[in-house]
């Protein structure tokens, strides 16, 4: 694409959220994606930017029907804390109106949690030292999920983008450091068996997602999205890059979520998101410095 990321993502604020039609449309006239129209993307794809920085991978039947089974029986077990994430009215990420009611021949609780072994509090990001333990505290469902379902998350990230699994390693050390250095128990034991680099995961069960930026995610760093269930028909948008992904059950995408605007529309059947990814907050108070763009050829793009 001839869009170039570093200089689009200086384009980015915080208050880019991706809601506002008028202001994604002026960003998409100023950095346009190089193509007339919205292309279908359905078959495995590296999306570079002018300068060979990698923008997104799409990986199809990533995940082993083994290991879909393993997240949707990890899911199930975290039914009443989904339950109870959904609520009449706020935000639009727990907001009902974004889920598909369930029925009594449904299968799988609508809801949206998401699990940290360390992260703030809203509101006490900036020059805090109140580090806390997010939902999962009697269910971890990390550990319901197979090695070989972990092994693909890590193995994507180690080799799409080394910099960002050693950051995460070394942000997880600090933090461990920190833990012991603070006397905070729970949170040292939850580190030993939080068994990966990224520090969130949200679980999104059978919600439409409109098309947003997460601000809370480190711009040069992929977010890692799959995808399980009885479903059909997905598709992931990414307007300001003018695709849509197909996103079948055992699929998984890697992109910025900071920087490119994405969305899933409403679906017939059932569908379990884990969306993994680093809060930039975290990796600061670890005092772990930001890695660069991925590269296809493994040299560090500055910007």
């Amino acid at each position: 694409m001839p869009i170039d990321i570093a200089r689009y993502s200086k384009l980015i604020s915080l208050k880019d959220m991706g809601h506002n039609e008028e202001r994604e449309a002026r960003l998409l006239e100023r950095c346009p994606p190089g193509h007339e129209g919205t292309k279908l993307i359905d078959i495995p794809a590296t999306i570079l930017d002018a300068s060979g920085a990698i923008i997104a991978w799409y990986l199809p039947d990533a995940l082993t029907d083994a290991t879909q089974k393993e997240i949707w029986a990890a899911t199930d077990l975290l039914a009443p804390m989904l339950k109870k994430s959904v609520k009449a009215d706020g935000i639009w990420r727990t907001n009902q109106e974004w889920f598909t009611p369930r029925s009594e021949n449904d299968v799988l609780t609508p809801g949206c949690l998401n699990l940290s072994p360390a992260w703030f509090q809203q509101g006490h990001e900036v020059g805090s030292d109140e580090m806390r333990i997010s939902v999962v505290k009697l269910t971890n469902p990390i550990e319901s999920v197979g090695s070989g379902g972990i092994c693909i998350i890590e193995g994507t990230i180690l080799r799409g983008h080394p910099q960002q699994y050693w950051t995460g390693l070394q942000a997880f050390a600090s933090l461990g450091d920190k833990a012991g250095s603070k006397e905070l128990l729970k949170m040292s034991e939850t580190l030993q068996y939080w068994a990966t680099v990224f520090n969130i995961l949200t679980i999104i069960c059978n919600q439409e997602t409109l098309n947003h930026r997460d601000h809370s995610s480190i711009p040069k760093c992929f977010d890692i999205l799959t995808s399980v269930g009885n479903y059909s028909n997905a598709r992931m948008s990414m307007p300001s890059l003018q695709l849509e992904l197909r996103y079948d059950p055992g699929c998984m995408i890697a992109f910025s979520g900071r920087i490119v605007r994405h969305g899933v529309h409403a679906v017939e059947g059932d569908r379990i998101a884990w969306a993994w990814y680093m809060r930039d907050a975290v990796h600061i108070y670890a005092g772990i410095p930001s890695c660069g763009w991925a590269r296809l050829d493994g040299k560090k793009l500055k910007g």
